[in-house]
């Protein structure tokens, strides 16, 4: 029977359960979900029997992100176009001074997560993200200590091979980039735009079939160039359109809506000074939740 005392403990390690839970699905309306059916869960636990509850917590969500993540594995092999994870909007108050954090939201990473089976996403989460012992991890996806430590070591590699390598920006130089690229692109400056875009900078859009949108990743500075003037050109056109900045997956993205229904999000990836990656989500399904702050936490 759930207790003041189950709500209290359930609260006060949410963000970090959230997050655990993000990570290893990509999905916030999937993880919402997860964590109201741990809660209801952790409601029918005796705490006399719970001696460390954010342990007991994290097993508990794992398992059922888990189950969630091999659901969603089968209906994404019929995804229409490029599949990418739900943007994940942060709470202002939310430091990106955490690297670790910040890195393991970003969409680059989560991206890169999808690449491993279940298991070793969710052990490569638990264990290079979260700090949990092997033998937390173990219970929690249901493997042995041994098999943990084989799984955790094939992730890593896995992961440090594909990861890309570069210095991270300060929030001061994020902040620049950011504002020159807004200024660009509103004011139709061409020029000034592709000088702020890497020459084989990638646009990925995903759609889910459900909207007009490129089914196959575009590449070049010129053609993403001619995308983004299009899209602020309409927008200054349309009364109804407006674009905002946010602050999505901890990376700079804009947010195009049309009245107060949200079109779309696109997320910009920095790297080394210039723009390489735009993360475009607009299929509707996606963005449900996507004006919606999260706090998140390790």
């Amino acid at each position: 029977m759930m207790t003041d005392e189950h709500a209290e403990r359930f609260t006060l390690l949410r963000p970090l359960l959230f997050t655990i839970v993000y990570e290893i699905l990509g999905s916030t309306t999937e993880s919402d979900d997860v964590l109201q059916d741990s809660y209801l869960r952790w409601a029918e636990v005796d705490l006399a029997t719970v001696r460390d509850t954010k342990s007991y917590l994290a097993r508990l969500v794992t398992r059922q992100a888990l189950n969630a993540l091999r659901a969603s594995r089968r209906r994404r092999e019929d995804y229409i176009g490029p599949w990418l994870p739900e943007p994940l909007l942060l709470d202002e108050h939310d430091a990106s001074a955490d690297m670790v954090l910040a890195e393991s939201v970003s969409m680059a990473m989560l991206v890169l997560l999808e690449t491993l089976t279940p298991d070793e996403r969710a052990v490569f989460v638990l264990r290079e993200v979260f700090g949990f012992d092997y033998d937390e991890i173990a219970a929690a996806v249901g493997k042995s200590v041994m098999t943990v430590r084989q799984v955790a070591h094939r992730a890593r590699e896995h992961v440090q091979a594909r990861r890309k390598r570069f210095e991270p920006l300060d929030a001061a130089q994020i902040a620049q980039i950011t504002e020159q690229f807004m200024t660009a692109a509103a004011t139709g400056d061409t020029q000034g735009l592709l000088a702020l875009l890497a020459p084989d900078a990638t646009w990925t859009a995903d759609s889910g079939g459900k909207v007009i949108a490129a089914r196959r990743p575009v590449v070049g500075a010129e053609r993403i160039a001619q995308y983004l003037m299009h899209l602020f050109h309409r927008a200054s056109r349309t009364p109804n359109l407006r674009i905002e900045m946010v602050n999505c997956n901890n990376t700079p993205a804009i947010a195009v809506y049309s009245d107060d229904h949200l079109e779309g999000i696109y997320l910009i990836e920095i790297i080394d000074g210039t723009i390489t990656n735009f993360y475009a989500i607009r299929n509707p399904d996606k963005l449900v939740t996507a004006a919606v702050p999260r706090r998140i936490s390790r």
